[in-house]
């Protein structure tokens, strides 16, 4: 908009026409614009309470209950109930799919649609653009890796509702002797306000935080010559039914509560990946065509929903997911999908994933956890998690196997190769011939035991630039 002391030296005729118009159309945008002091705020409701205008809005009375861990099926001969899964190649008419064409543009649309309305919810269209600042970069040293470490802060933009600030918290390092753009292995991270209350609940109870074993996954990645970042998933939304009409969620609808298909929290931590995918395409440090994405448990699921949904990532390293993530939801081992569907738990879903807890069931699905390793193809994922007996019986690894599997034609169809095995190979052993990978280690609940093998899978596709020469000691 032109400022009207910018033309002075014109014809007052045509300064007093155009101070006119300026001045009726900055009006006219004023008032566009919503004013904090118009706007209704943001309703604050428990999870409780959302939970149940969730059922009130599905015309249901009770849901099944959920279940304690120490009451999960662990009884693989009780663990089948609903033994036939769709079938990822079969079109919603009955028709084959025989060709990647079909594959493109009639069956994976399908596959969406009902991820899209009846499990993770829709992403709104026109979500707010980002602006991503740097804090601060630092060059420091990750045990014997010298790195240059970004600390960023995405603003989404709020100008819809001024109510809502989300601010995305991301971490980049790179390594400082790249001679070009690295890999960068992104990590779906706990926040450094959550690590400090561990530590102080693990002080107080008198036992230490666990000291891993070998080098932590960063500098197992450096040694790759690849870079690393750690996103803030709940800075991007929070991780409650209560946080709902927060976050981007709460943004998106100007601080009102869902509707029933409206994106969970999976779908919003997802959508933060891709927003940090656009900054890297920015970084020059970075290869934005060679990043890949890690989360373990809740995170894990996130990380598959992120392949699955962001065609840019590169590659996936899903850990523990579960429920909800790479292990089949027909499945009846470990935690059922009642507890998802629980208040604790139901944020993670659309509104509309608690009808198959009642009055529906598991069976009732229109898709499960295969098809959603299916909409990665052709990418390459490796999926993993724990030994029972030491802990990650809830995130029920054999089923996890089976959607594996049960994955395997699409990425055929594609030109790829699936796991390549159908039988549950024993706990420790690697299986990362083909596209989709899969390891069962011996540890509890937690990513770090499969890290070497996923690293090891991962180097048949993300590739670093050559690492600068070191200094020599005349220089």
């Amino acid at each position: 908009m032109s400022n009207p002391r910018s033309i002075l030296w014109s014809f007052g005729s045509s300064l007093l026409v155009l101070s006119a118009v300026a001045l009726a159309t900055g009006a006219q945008s004023s008032s566009q614009q919503p004013t904090v002091s118009t706007l209704p705020p943001p309703a604050h409701l428990t999870s409780e309470q959302d939970h149940q205008r969730t059922m009130d809005l599905l015309h249901i009375t009770s849901l099944r209950p959920g279940i304690a861990g120490s009451a999960a099926n662990t009884d693989e001969s009780k663990a089948n109930p609903y033994p036939n899964l769709p079938d990822p190649l079969t079109l919603n008419n009955g028709k084959k799919v025989k060709s990647a064409k079909v594959w493109w543009g009639k069956r994976r649309p399908e596959i969406v649609e009902f991820f899209d309305r009846e499990i993770y919810g829709r992403v709104p269209p026109n979500t707010p653009r980002v602006n991503w600042e740097v804090i601060s970069a630092s060059k420091e040293m990750n045990g014997k890796f010298p790195v240059i470490t970004k600390k960023l802060v995405g603003h989404v933009d709020n100008s819809s509702y001024p109510l809502i600030n989300v601010d995305i918290q991301l971490t980049l390092s790179t390594p400082a002797t790249a001679t070009g753009p690295v890999p960068v292995m992104m990590e779906f991270g706990l926040s450094p306000e959550f690590l400090a209350a561990m530590a102080k609940r693990f002080a107080a109870s008198g036992n230490p935080l666990p000291v891993p074993v070998g080098p932590p996954w960063q500098q197992q990645v450096l040694a790759k010559g690849w870079g690393y970042a750690e996103l803030i998933p709940t800075s991007v939304q929070a991780d409650s039914g209560e946080g709902l009409t927060q976050g981007i969620i709460g943004l998106m609808n100007k601080g009102q509560p869902r509707k029933l298909d409206d994106w969970g929290a999976l779908r919003a931590w997802a959508w933060g990946a891709s927003r940090v995918l656009d900054y890297f395409e920015t970084d020059k440090s970075v290869d934005a065509r060679q990043v890949g994405i890690e989360g373990h448990s809740r995170y894990g699921k996130a990380a598959l929903v992120a392949l699955a949904y962001e065609p840019r990532l590169a590659i996936a390293y899903v850990s523990s997911s579960g429920t909800g993530g790479a292990r089949l939801l027909r499945r009846n081992y470990g935690e059922p999908l009642e507890n998802v569907a629980g208040t604790n738990e139901y944020h993670w879903m659309a509104g509309n994933f608690l009808k198959y807890a009642g009055p529906l069931t598991p069976k009732d699905l229109p898709v499960d956890a295969h098809e959603l390793i299916a909409l990665c193809a052709p990418r390459p994922v490796f999926i993993g998690g724990g030994a029972t007996g030491a802990g990650d019986g809830w995130a029920d690894a054999r089923g996890t196997f089976m959607a594996a599997v049960a994955a395997g034609p699409v990425y055929q169809l594609l030109g790829k190769k699936g796991l390549g095995i159908d039988v549950f190979p024993p706990i420790e052993t690697p299986s990362i011939d083909g596209d989709i990978g899969f390891r069962q280690h011996s540890g509890g609940h937690t990513p770090a035991p499969n890290w070497p093998t996923f690293i090891m899978f991962a180097s048949r596709y993300l590739n670093a630039p050559p690492a600068a020469p070191a200094a020599s000691g005349n220089e």
